[in-house]
């Protein structure tokens, strides 16, 4: 009988703790929307515009795990991204499809753009685990 009771004391605490574990995914601030396509890289094109990567850029895909940029070369991604102290694309989230309708159409530049925008960012971060 005790043994019974441990073995379910000890489930239920590595079910605790495994839950726990789970990363969350914050909304960046500061960031722009853009269609990312990775040439060759550090070369990039945001939105059909040649930019660059900066060295040590992290791209983090949906379920925020760091991709390599050589592994999406060509594939014209959904983004949202900010840049570091030079000017470069420092970091960079990928979005689905879906996302990245609802944050493009919010930031028109107005004071309720941006908010509309930043809450859609918190909807999209918020709802991911």
């Amino acid at each position: 009988m005790k043994r019974w009771i441990f073995s379910a004391a000890a489930l239920l605490l590595a079910a605790f703790a495994a839950q726990a574990q789970v990363p969350l995914r914050t909304a960046p601030a500061d960031v722009k929307p853009a269609r990312l396509t990775v040439t060759a890289p550090p070369q990039i094109s945001l939105n059909g515009q040649p930019d660059r990567l900066s060295p040590g850029a992290r791209i983090r895909a949906t379920n925020n795990m760091l991709v390599m940029s050589g592994s999406v070369v060509g594939q014209a991604l959904p983004v949202v991204f900010r840049r570091d102290g030079m000017g470069l694309v420092h970091e960079v989230w990928v979005l689905t499809e879906e996302e990245y309708a609802k944050v493009a159409t919010n930031d028109d530049g107005t004071p309720e753009g941006h908010r509309r925008f930043a809450e859609a960012l918190q909807i999209i971060f918020g709802g991911r685990r």
